[in-house]
């Protein structure tokens, strides 16, 4: 069930993220990123009051914040290296964050099974391949930069939600919404109160349904990646929840027309055979 979850997590990450950077490509990231955050806090919101979640332990809290913090660091960066990168490469480089939570589950004494590290490797050489042709392309170093801050945000994230699911999955979602909606609302505010343009951070109907379906999608794998963290290793769930570049590189093959090399190719197959590993590990 935690490996089911766990991709689940990577299909609905990959798909919000593909949706979120096509909107970035005609508004400002942060905007697009200030919006879903709040149309996902409003949805879990909903969630909690119907769980009564509110009377959940606290032990969640620090991770939370720290976790709203650390992924909305990374999804303002990612966005904004989707906008000015290619969508197959970006995503990849970013879904390098999740060394940080293997690592950290490896220090701690978790152990998977051989097949699974095994597993756990090809993965990650098959993210780096996928990385690879952007170090020569046009769109220069800015991407590759912003998406390695993404990078850090995203496996800092993924370890501090699976700290406060401990005590309490629905109320560390609330806490990481309201942290990053609080924080997003305070930075447009001043980017308004010092002469930004109103239009610069206006939106249209067709695009703030899409950005509404990218928040709900990313509040559901964070769900459903809290759910898996409960059950198996960090170490095993992180990779399988960060194979979501799979996702987003397929929805912008067949849909905004983007090319792979050869090396690309190989590095999404090395990612999905990393996933065979480690789930018959």
């Amino acid at each position: 069930m935690a490996v089911l979850l766990a991709l689940l997590s990577s299909v609905l990450w990959g798909s919000a993220d593909f949706l979120g950077g096509t909107v970035s490509r005609r508004r400002l990231a942060a905007v697009v990123v200030g919006l879903s955050q709040a149309a996902g806090l409003l949805t879990i919101l909903v969630v909690a009051l119907a769980l009564g979640s509110f009377g959940d332990p606290t032990g969640y809290l620090p991770w939370a914040v720290a976790s709203g913090l650390a992924g909305m660091v990374g999804l303002v960066c990612f966005y904004a290296a989707l906008a000015a990168g290619t969508m197959g490469v970006v995503s990849p480089i970013a879904a390098l964050g999740v060394v940080v939570p293997v690592v950290v589950g490896l220090a701690r004494g978790e152990r998977p099974a051989a097949l699974q590290l095994v597993g756990i490797a090809v993965a990650i050489v098959g993210v780096v391949l996928a990385s690879g042709p952007e170090l020569q392309g046009r769109a220069g170093a800015r991407p590759l930069v912003l998406a390695a801050v993404a990078a850090l945000g995203f496996g800092l994230a993924l370890l501090f939600i699976a700290e406060g699911s401990r005590s309490s999955t629905i109320m560390t979602l609330v806490t990481m919404r309201a942290t990053s909606v609080s924080v997003l609302t305070v930075a447009l505010l001043v980017a308004l109160t010092r002469g930004t343009s109103g239009s610069v951070l206006a939106i249209g109907r067709a695009d703030l349904a899409l950005v509404a379906v990218v928040g709900v999608g990313d509040l559901l794998a964070n769900l459903a990646f809290g759910a898996a963290s409960r059950r198996d290793d960090v170490s095993v769930v992180s990779v399988l929840g960060s194979l979501y570049p799979v996702m987003t590189v397929l929805l912008a093959r067949f849909l905004h027309g983007e090319r792979l090399g050869r090396a690309q190719t190989w590095g999404v197959v090395g990612a999905l055979a990393g996933v065979v590993l480690i789930a018959t590990g």
